[in-house]
C-alpha cells in the first residue's frame, strides 16, 4: 500500500532568503516595517525583497512616499555587513529612476550614503558609488553632490580605490565639475588625474582624458593643465590604442590649448601630427575634437603656417556627416587662412 510523502525540499520558485509579500506596492508598506525590525534576518529579507521591487519606478515613487528612504537611511550605520550592502543595493536600484533622484535630494540621502565612503566592504563602497554616479546625471544631484562637500573626499578616493570603484568616481566627478570645479582643483585633482591618465586599464584612461576635458573648461584649470605638465601626456595619448581614449585626450586639449602657455606647450609637444590623423577616424567625437583642437594651434603663427598646407584634409571634412564637424572645418579654415 503506498503511502503520502512531504517532501523536505522547499518549491523550486521559493527563496527562503527573502520576505512574503504582497502583491506590488501593497508589499511596500509591510517591508518598510520590517526595514525597522530588531530581527536581523527580517531585516535581510525585507532588503532582499525591495532590490527587486526598485526596478518599477512606480514602486519606488510608493516607498519614497511612505517614508522607506528614512529607513534605509538608518540602515546604512548597521552593523551587520550585508545589511549595509544590501541596502546600499537598493539605493542605487533607486537612483536609477529620476523620482529616486530626486528623492535623494529631498531627503538629504547623499550625506547619509557619504558615511560609508571608508566602509571595509568593497561592495557596499561600489554600491554607494553608483548611486552617486546616478544622482550626478541629473544638473540638480551634480550640484546637491557638490554642495554636500563631498568633492574633495571623492577627489582623494581617486588614489585609494580599486579600479572598478575608480571608473564611478571619475564618471560622477566629471558631471560633479561642470556645475562647479572650484573645490576639485584646490584639492589637487589635476595631479591626480594626470597619474589616471598612465594607468593600463583602459577604462581609466579614457574617464580620466574625459574628465580633464571638464576641469579644463574654467581659466584656473585651464592653468593647472599646463602647469603640471599634463599637455604632453594628452599629446602621447592622441596615439593610444583606443579611439575613445584618444577622442577625449583631444577634446581635453581642445580646451587646454585655448591660452596661450597651452598652445605653445602643444606645439612642443608635437601634437600637429597626431591631432591631424585623428581628422579620419571613424569616431565624430574624435574628428570634432582634434579639429578644433588644430583650430586652437593655428591661432599661433607658427601653427597656421604648418597648417596651410593641410587644408584640403579640413575641407575634406566639410563634406563630413556629422554637422558639428562641417562648422568646426570651416571655421578651423578661416583661422588657418586668415593673414594680418
Amino acid at each position: 500500500m503506498s503511502h503520502a510523502r512531504v517532501s523536505t525540499y522547499l518549491p523550486p520558485d521559493i527563496n527562503p532568503a527573502q520576505a512574503s509579500i504582497a502583491y506590488g506596492c501593497r508589499a511596500l508598506p509591510k517591508l518598510n516595517e520590517e526595514l525597522q525590525s530588531e530581527d536581523l534576518l527580517t531585516r535581510q529579507k525585507a532588503l532582499m525583497a525591495l532590490c527587486d521591487l526598485m526596478h518599477d519606478p512606480e514602486h519606488v515613487y510608493a516607498a519614497i512616499d511612505i517614508g522607506c528612504l528614512e529607513s534605509l537611511k538608518a540602515l546604512l550605520k548597521d552593523n551587520n555587513d550585508m545589511v549595509r550592502i544590501k541596502a546600499t543595493e537598493v539605493l542605487s536600484i533607486m537612483a536609477t529612476h529620476n523620482v529616486g533622484r530626486e528623492g535623494f535630494l529631498k531627503h538629504d540621502v547623499i550625506l547619509a550614503l557619504a558615511y560609508l565612503l571608508n566602509d571595509p566592504q568593497s561592495a557596499c563602497r561600489e554600491n554607494l558609488h553608483l548611486a552617486l554616479k546616478h544622482v550626478a546625471q541629473l544638473p540638480s544631484g551634480a550640484q546637491g553632490i557638490v554642495n554636500s562637500g563631498l568633492i574633495p573626499s571623492l577627489v582623494w578616493k581617486l588614489q585609494r580605490e580599486e579600479e572598478e570603484i575608480q571608473g564611478l568616481l571619475l564618471d560622477t566627478l566629471a558631471a560633479c565639475l561642470l556645475e562647479d570645479a572650484t573645490e576639485a582643483l584646490s584639492n589637487r585633482v589635476v595631479p591626480f588625474l594626470k597619474q589616471k591618465l598612465l594607468s593600463t586599464n583602459d577604462d581609466i584612461r579614457s574617464k580620466a582624458a574625459c574628465m580633464l576635458t571638464v576641469v579644463s573648461i574654467p581659466l584656473e584649470g585651464k592653468n593647472q593643465v599646463w602647469q603640471h605638465d599634463v599637455i604632453p601626456i594628452l599629446v602621447h595619448l592622441l596615439k593610444d590604442k583606443m579611439e575613445e581614449v584618444q577622442a577625449n585626450a583631444a577634446g581635453a586639449l581642445m580646451y587646454a590649448t585655448m591660452t596661450t602657455q597651452g598652445k605653445y606647450a602643444a606645439l612642443d609637444a608635437e601634437a600637429i601630427h597626431p591631432l591631424l590623423n585623428l581628422l579620419c577616424s571613424s569616431l565624430s567625437k574624435a574628428r570634432l575634437n582634434a579639429t578644433k583642437a588644430l583650430t586652437m594651434l593655428a591661432e599661433t603663427p607658427e601653427g597656421r603656417k604648418f597648417l596651410r598646407s593641410h587644408v584640403p584634409v579640413f575641407r575634406t571634412l566639410e563634406e563630413d556627416t556629422s554637422e558639428a564637424v562641417r562648422r568646426a572645418a570651416r571655421t578651423a579654415i578661416k583661422v588657418i587662412e586668415w593673414k594680418p
